[in-house]
């Protein structure tokens, strides 16, 4: 739609509005030859038409001639060629040559000039210094402010006009009702319509596109489909792409293409405008089909040629993913402009073929162009996909260069990118050098501090953020919340989670990432309260509640809440599986676990990626390490995360050769271990005593792959050497440490010392252990024993006050067996469970038959403490809960059964025994997972060797 009618003043004599005739000036009559001038104004030629003025005055053939036609081409090709400068010549040559003002003509001309070389200040002088002015110099002003984005000073002229009673013409409405458009004043573009067919333009061709136009951009579509449909003739081109561009802006894609084909049907010709229009209403790959059958029926049209549609079919085919065909037609294009350029690259950056992207802008290089910012922003998102830190400073110098990173957009990609490389100095120098910034930059680098692991530094800049007055998002809000569960900080949660409630802000997703954050904040009560209160749980929702339950230590609870969830009919996802995979391996609830396989194999998932990897650790947590290994096998595509998992099921259940074999077959399928594979491949050696192993395992990490050990590496080292009585070795080893050793590291050293007296190393171990973690109790109970093992119960008793004044308290042992389809828990010397009777039955009776049998007697070396009768240490272990969890296993299995149990804490060496004779005489295989590994008892022998 033209802004600037032109054709009703360029070529026909302006109207005054006064009463009386509009005073000219007094020129002579034009010649009966038409100028030369005015032929190579239109041949568009600025250069040559200068060249033909100049000679016109030239003093040696001075012909008469009429300003206004000789002027007027002059200023049609400035406007035309936005040629700014050489419109002011003219204007200033006709202000000394003529009396300009007196030509309401050429005045109405050079405003419409002005307008279209964007110099609205100047239109404006024109316009203010014009004593006469007909409808024609108002619609010129109109159209000036219109074109340059100043819809309410076009809105305002209006109005002065309709004071000033200023008759009306058809050309005074497209650019009011454009205004009205921009503006989105639907009640002012209905007035101007009104007005339309109060004067009866309502039915000139190009009214009715422009109220069709308006109607569009003020989102009534039921309004332009009304104007379209009474137009008393609809075989103007124009008029059907108004509708059509009017369906697709509004997202009505089927609508559009409804319209495009009933156009065809109707015999229209289509021009460039129609194919654009149709072309974007294929908005994704569900109009691929429709999208090729226009792109048919452009390649029968010949338009293909234009660039125009060229670029249109290029944008379609990126919406549809489909970047080969895409290509194809930018290579056959033989003039691409920068749109060509920048669909194609923002094409690659949005279907994430961020490699290929920086390949094509080499291209575009090559090409001598230069990038505009959407390029920037394109090319600068790659490198952040990409890590690519050296090719986003590249383009970050670029920017700076060519005066593009002043541009918002680009700042905020840019601190994107810096995030992404994790290069957080130059991401602050951005944020700090941006001359504006809008909210999307401080979410960004909120955002971008949050994901670095920088809490407080991105919870200051929240603060200031509420300081500066700006009213926080959900999107905001999304990012600074994890930062609060990261701090442990429930105060601040608490705080926003009320801002939440009383802005209204709250949707699904803020909902949902609430349900984490209250969950990794340990407060499980208002996390189970905001999951309650949702209305409509989508599966975001329950996989956050599983998932809190599960770090939290409730296990048990996400089981039973995913079989609720179950009964829903909500559409269960990869995530949500893994998620109560890992509830049943911490349970060791094999029934729970095939249960859940079942479920990924009737659901049709792929079993792949972390699916895969929690398959096979739900298997061996549940001591089916065979299961584990027949997932294992049937996975193709294995990747680094599933060879670990491997690795350490291995490790777990004492097969530290297997393990060894495992990691070799990795290697040999090119794939590189981190810092996780070899910590489990270290604990598969330590728990197997594959020292000579272990220490090569440990070189093979630092020389070959080139990786620093974390102190987790340093404390199996040191568990390996000192559970194969290498203390000695060990002390050496943490002495020649190059950073200071961690809590993990004396805590390893301690327990060798535990196993191997050594008062001097213990002393030193346990004074480490206390400075570095006084609030572990752990650490509390593990120097406790030590002592009470060598005798040194004062010592032992010391440091049980130390605890017991801390306020510190030990965890108690607990295990857990899973019968029928529920996991029952037993503490030690426990009766609060509802068949405690039969249990302590069974249990007197496994003993008895052990002592008698097997010659079993308690070994009351393990009880320590120093006080207690012999009887009441004997009565101590008979009460500790392994033993209680095999007394029920054996009242409630059929026999032959193997029976599983999990045990929160180390399997002392009188429960060991007593494992050993159960698996001998009652002929029953017992698997226990204990804190440390797996044990597998069959007929009086355990998998570890007496070695854990």
């Amino acid at each position: 739609m033209q802004l600037f009618h032109t054709s009703s003043f360029l070529t026909h004599r302006p109207v005054s509005t006064q009463s009386t005739q509009v005073k000219t000036s007094t020129f002579p009559q034009k010649p009966i030859n038409a100028p030369s001038l005015k032929e190579i104004c239109e041949q568009g030629s600025l250069k040559e038409a200068f060249q033909a003025l100049t000679s016109s005055f030239n003093g040696q053939n001075l012909p008469d001639f009429y300003p206004d036609e000789t002027y007027a081409p002059l200023l049609e090709l400035c406007a035309r060629k936005n040629a700014l400068p050489q419109g002011r010549q003219i204007h200033a040559h006709l202000t000394k040559s003529f009396a300009v003002c007196e030509s309401v003509f050429l005045g109405t001309k050079l405003v419409f000039m002005y307008g279209k070389c964007g110099s609205l200040e100047d239109a404006e002088r024109v316009f203010d210094g014009m004593r006469q002015r007909t409808i024609f110099s108002w619609n010129a002003m109109i159209g000036a402010y219109v074109y340059n984005g100043e819809p309410s000073r076009a809105l305002e002229t209006y109005w002065e006009m309709r004071v000033l009673e200023v008759p009306l013409d058809a050309c005074t409405f497209p650019g009011v009702l454009k205004a009205s458009g921009v503006l989105k004043s639907i009640h002012f573009g209905s007035e101007i319509h009104g007005l339309a067919i109060k004067c009866g333009f309502d039915s000139t061709v190009f009214v009715a596109n422009s109220l069709v136009a308006m109607y569009a951009k003020c989102d009534d579509l039921c309004a332009a489909r009304g104007v379209f449909d009474r137009m008393p003739q609809q075989n103007d081109v124009v008029s059907w792409n108004s509708i059509i561009a009017a369906y697709s802006a509004k997202g009505q894609s089927m609508g559009a293409l409804r319209l495009f084909r009933a156009m065809q049907r109707a015999g229209l010709d289509t021009n460039t405008y129609t194919f654009v229009a149709a072309l974007q209403a294929c908005e994704d790959d569900s109009f691929r089909k429709q999208g090729m059958e226009i792109h048919a029926a452009i390649l029968k049209s010949n338009h293909h040629f234009d660039v125009f549609v060229a670029n249109a079919l290029i944008a379609m085919y990126i919406r549809c993913g489909k970047m080969a065909e895409a290509a194809a037609l930018f290579d056959q294009l033989d003039e691409k402009d920068n749109v060509s350029w920048n669909s194609m690259l923002t094409g690659l950056v949005q279907n994430g073929m961020y490699t290929e992207a920086l390949q094509f802008f080499h291209k575009f290089q090559d090409a001598g162009r230069k990038p505009d910012w959407v390029l920037a922003i394109s090319i600068i998102t790659a490198c952040g996909r990409l890590c690519n830190l050296l090719n986003g400073k590249e383009m970050h110098a670029y920017t700076i260069k060519h005066g593009l990173d002043s541009d918002l957009l680009v700042g905020n990609t840019l601190i994107d990118m810096y995030s992404k490389s994790c290069c957080l100095s130059y991401m602050a120098h951005v944020f700090d050098e941006m001359p504006d910034k809008d909210f999307i930059s401080w979410t960004t680098i909120i955002a971008a501090y949050a994901q670095n692991n920088f809490g407080k530094k991105a919870s200051d800049l929240f603060r200031e953020v509420q300081l500066r007055g700006m009213e926080v998002d959900a999107m905001m809000i999304g990012s600074i919340l994890p930062v609060c569960s990261s701090l442990k900080c429930m105060s601040q949660v608490k705080e926003i989670h009320g801002h939440i409630l009383r802005r209204g802000i709250s949707d699904i997703v803020l909902q949902n990432t609430i349900i984490d954050v209250y969950g990794e904040c340990g407060n499980m009560d208002y996390a189970v309260r905001m999951f309650e209160s949702i209305e409509f749980k989508d599966v975001v929702s329950w996989t956050s509640m599983i998932s809190a339950y599960v770090n939290n230590g409730f296990a048990n609870e996400a089981l039973q809440l995913f079989h609720l969830m179950n009964k829903t009919n909500v559409q269960l996802d990869s995530v949500a599986l893994v998620t109560v995979l890992s509830a049943a391996a911490s349970l060791s609830a094999l029934k729970k676990g095939k249960e859940i396989h079942c479920i990924v194999v009737r659901k049709g998932f792929n079993v792949e990626g972390s699916l895969a990897t929690s398959l096979v650790d739900m298997y061996s947590h549940c001591g089916m390490l065979e299961n584990a290994c027949m997932v294992f096998n049937s996975i193709f595509n294995k990747g680094l995360a599933l060879w670990t998992g491997m690795i350490n099921a291995n490790g777990m259940h004492g097969r530290g050769r297997a393990a060894i074999d495992l990691f070799n077959k990795m290697e040999e399928e090119k794939i590189i271990p981190d810092h996780v594979t070899f910590l489990a491949l270290l604990y598969a050696c330590s728990h197997s005593a594959l020292t000579n192993e272990g220490r090569r395992v440990f070189e093979l990490m630092r020389y070959k792959y080139q990786l620093e050990p974390w102190p987790e590496h340093y404390a199996c080292l040191v568990d390996l050497l000192g559970r194969a009585n290498q203390l000695e070795e060990a002390c050496e080893f943490v002495k020649s440490m190059q950073a200071e050793p961690t809590a993990e590291v004396w805590c390893a050293l301690l327990g060798a010392c535990q196993v191997h007296s050594n008062s001097e190393v213990a002393n030193l171990a346990a004074r480490k252990l206390l400075e570095l973690e006084p609030e572990n109790p752990g650490h509390y109970v593990l120097i406790s024993n030590v002592f009470a093992a060598r005798g040194r119960w004062k010592d032992a008793e010391e440091v049980r006050m130390r605890m017991k004044g801390g306020g510190l308290k030990k965890n108690p042992g607990c295990s857990w067996i899973e019968v029928g389809n529920k996991i029952h828990t037993f503490m030690a010397r426990d009766k609060s469970h509802p068949e405690y009777d039969e249990i302590y039955q069974k249990l007197a009776q496994i003993t008895e038959i052990l002592e008698k049998k097997g010659g079993y007697v308690a070994q009351t070396k393990f009880v320590l403490h120093n006080l207690l009768e012999e009887n009441q240490k004997v009565r101590m272990l008979h009460g500790h809960s392994e033993r209680l969890a095999i007394a029920y296993g054996l009242l409630k299995t059929p026999g032959q059964t193997s029976i599983r149990i999990t045990k929160n804490l180390r399997v002392c060496g009188d429960c060991h025994t007593f494992c050993k004779l159960v698996s001998k005489f009652f002929k029953r295989d017992l698997i226990i997972r204990d804190a440390n590994r797996f044990h597998h008892f069959q007929g009086g022998v355990c998998s570890c060797g007496d070695f854990w």
